[in-house]
């Protein structure tokens, strides 16, 4: 009887359509990957530090959305209500934090960054509590089959929004004098200052635009699991995507994500029998530190040479 139901999935696996939509499936979470990450890069790039708070910021911004909407505020206005309360946080960030910390050793802003993940994900849950909040943003969700393959509405939804903000995001970095600046800042934060770019300023806008960002991913991944306390799990799985394509590169964040996305859903259909299912989880972070061993400073990061 075993035989009957294990034959039928092994010629499933075996299908080349069935490899695609698991290839399809898997860029499709990658670019999500990429948009989280994307919010790590802007802050490294512009202030050099790792800003552990991304993952919290993720889960503040939708929670707040969600709240908003709760006491029967409607979306369009929740939405642009929420972008101001992520600009008003960066600006409290700047005073409260970063304009006491200018010039400190990279691992002093790290530190004050945890604490910052502590006091966002302590405020959500005294503010909005922590039960499992349900978002709908509008995004169809139904299942459809296309060549064999059968895809999720919302999972092209989610992403195309995703693509649009990576894309925006890159060209604000490469061809604006906005982003010319925020990388000056991130080069010598003294020299940008003595070339009369407000270090303030920059910080508030690259910290507003993370906010935006983690606004953006905690909404589709709101959409699809709920607006939750996992939601920085989520955020945290950026990381394997940052090692693999550079903490200072935007191109790098996307190809990073989308072999993470693809790796992970490959690794979970085909190799996760092996290993008693479950891999998902835990494959990515088993590949950055496969990628750590030759080539830690990620497929488009600088290599830092130091003289002794």
């Amino acid at each position: 009887m075993e035989a009957l139901f294990i034959t039928p999935f092994v010629e499933i696996v075996d299908s080349p359509i069935f490899f695609m939509e698991v290839v399809i499936n898997g860029m499709l979470t990658g670019i999500l990957y990429s948009l989280v990450a994307l919010g790590y890069v802007l802050i490294f790039k512009a202030s050099g530090v790792f800003n552990f708070a991304q993952g919290a910021m993720v889960l503040f911004a939708p929670l707040t959305l969600v709240g908003l909407m709760e006491t029967g505020v409607p979306f369009p206005i929740a939405f642009i209500l929420t972008i101001l309360v992520m600009i008003a946080l960066a600006m409290l960030i700047e005073w409260s934090m970063l304009r006491r910390l200018v010039n400190q050793d990279g691992m002093i802003l790290f530190m004050a960054t945890i604490g910052l993940s502590f006091v966002l994900e302590g405020s959500s849950q005294i503010i909005w509590g922590s039960d499992v909040k349900k978002l709908d943003i509008g995004l169809p969700d139904s299942s459809f089959e296309i060549w064999g393959m059968l895809l999720n509405t919302l999972d092209l939804s989610a992403a195309a929004v995703a693509a649009l903000l990576v894309g925006a995001l890159a060209l604000l970095f490469q061809y604006t004098a906005t982003g010319r600046a925020l990388r000056a800042v991130a080069d010598d934060h003294q020299a940008a200052l003595s070339i009369g770019i407000p270090l303030g300023k920059m910080w508030v806008i690259v910290w507003s635009v993370a906010g935006i960002i983690a606004l953006v991913s905690g909404m589709v991944w709101g959409a699809k699991s709920g607006v939750q306390f996992s939601l920085t799990l989520i955020a945290l799985k950026a990381l394997p995507v940052l090692i693999l394509g550079g903490f200072t590169s935007i191109p790098g964040a996307i190809i990073g994500g989308l072999i993470i996305g693809v790796g992970e859903k490959v690794a979970e259909i085909y190799w996760g029998p092996v290993f008693g299912g479950a891999i998902e989880g835990w494959f990515a972070y088993m590949l950055a530190l496969v990628f750590l061993m030759f080539r830690p400073q990620g497929m488009f990061g600088d290599k830092i040479i130091e003289r002794v």
